[in-house]
């Protein structure tokens, strides 16, 4: 028995965010959640961003909104990374591992990933959810501080290298596993034939997408000015719609089987306005910015309401039409928008989860899975996966943030949104793109 163990009354709490602690994990006492997540950057030999001052807040709510941040305490606090197995497997290497103290220096160069790629000689790729925006065309990894999504860090195309502790058959292994024999005989739906079981697990994720457009009805006759009310009501007729349509996908999964009710229930919760704002910058886009935009255009708020937005609407409406060009940039297929929906719906860092380790394959198995294929479609574009990938952090940091705008505020938001976003594809086919002030956003 153990001083934890014999200390059972005393209610300890994680050196890292304040959470109820479960024990010594990797040499210090923390929670489930920090230990999983200092565990996989580790491993997956993740790098991070953060665009404030390297200091931001540690509790249970704010930990998963900047990645660096909480991977830097761990560091400081003692976290002890060879105390982690080589194989990623649970358990300690060494259970009599401590705390360790480590320089200053040698935190940098794990933070800066330059020590992993060191020890593996292989080029840095930058996971970033509070990143420099320079370093991807993604949004925001530069201006995010959404929750990291949890795959395995960015992998070379080459098949030969052992990358992030995974061999290319272990990698081939987290794909083929989940093909039943059943699935084996579906015809190949895509033009590319090296790695069928790649396109078939794809095939049936977008198999269980509604692409239907949208039923919610958004016309208006001409000359009517819509106010406030009816357009918030709108806005929450859409909201119902697009919750519906995850429920259902949910059910038609090909993994749907493979995880508990009471999970689908934690991911749902967590992750429902993520996919509802992934779902309106891709496949709903032409609807979102055609129809629900000439609605917005009807609006015309009061002198007070403009002069009411909040901060928080401005740093969320900076940060949508940031993240809309970057998604009209990229254009993204249907295929790559249900493997980033998947991949952003495993989410093992959501609170209450009852099985964690299936949710990191489910996740392993559909970013190997969606990198094959922009690896094969998109010869020419060798960092589009990454790219497409550094997108879901920003989307759940915008969904963080949405709840601070206050309700009666979202109107004004879309408008200035929709607008801005039109303006944009105006921009792009005559040469030239708007910038995006609080003033021009808001006086149209």
């Amino acid at each position: 028995m153990d001083a934890w163990e014999d200390d059972q009354g005393d209610q300890r709490s994680c050196l890292i965010c304040g959470d109820r602690a479960t024990g010594l994990h990797y040499g210090i006492i923390s929670c489930e959640g920090c230990k999983g997540f200092f565990k996989r950057s580790i491993c997956n030999k993740r790098v991070y961003r953060c665009s404030r001052d390297k200091n931001c807040e540690m509790s249970r709510k704010q930990r998963n909104r900047c990645q660096y941040c909480r991977l830097l305490k761990c560091l400081q606090m003692g976290m002890n990374r060879k105390a982690i197995r080589e194989d990623g497997m649970p358990g300690g290497r060494n259970k009599s591992i401590g705390p360790v103290q480590i320089s200053d220096e040698e935190i940098e160069r794990i933070m800066s990933g330059q020590e992993f790629k060191d020890d593996a000689n292989m080029p840095e790729h930058t996971w970033g959810n509070n990143g420099d925006s320079s370093d991807h065309s993604s949004p925001g990894n530069g201006i995010s501080e959404g929750n990291q999504p949890s795959p395995a860090s960015t992998l070379s195309s080459s098949r030969s290298l052992e990358l992030n502790g995974y061999t290319t058959a272990l990698r081939d292994q987290y794909i083929s596993s989940a093909m039943t024999t059943h699935y084996q005989f579906l015809p190949h739906l895509f033009s590319y034939a090296t790695q069928p079981q790649s396109y078939v697990l794809i095939s049936q994720l977008v198999a269980a997408e509604e692409l239907a457009p949208l039923s919610t009805p958004m016309m208006i006759e001409e000359g009517y000015r819509v106010t406030q009310v009816e357009l918030f009501a709108l806005l929450c007729r859409l909201a119902d719609e697009l919750l519906f349509r995850q429920i259902s996908w949910i059910k038609k999964l090909p993994f749907f089987c493979e995880l508990t009710i009471e999970d689908y229930t934690c991911l749902l919760s967590a992750n429902w306005q993520e996919l509802i704002l992934l779902s309106c910058l891709t496949v709903y886009s032409a609807q979102v910015l055609g129809d629900l935009a000439d609605v917005t255009a009807k609006y015309t708020p009061s002198d007070e309401e403009l002069q009411g937005f909040s901060e928080d609407g401005m740093d969320v409406m900076e940060k949508l039409i940031y993240l809309f060009r970057k998604f009209h940039q990229l254009k993204i297929s249907n295929e790559e928008y249900a493997c980033m929906k998947a991949i952003n719906f495993l989410n093992q860092d959501v609170r209450g989860l009852t099985n964690v380790s299936q949710l990191e394959q489910l996740n392993k198995r559909y970013w190997y899975v969606c990198q094959d294929y922009t690896e094969f479609k998109y010869p020419h574009q060798p960092k589009r996966f990454h790219e497409i990938m550094m997108c879901l952090p920003e989307i759940r940091c915008i969904a963080g943030k949405l709840v601070n705008v206050p309700l009666e505020q979202l109107p004004l938001l879309f408008k200035a949104v929709l607008h801005s976003c039109k303006s944009s594809l105006n921009g792009y086919r005559t040469g030239s793109c708007p910038g995006v002030t609080k003033d021009t956003a808001l006086a149209n």
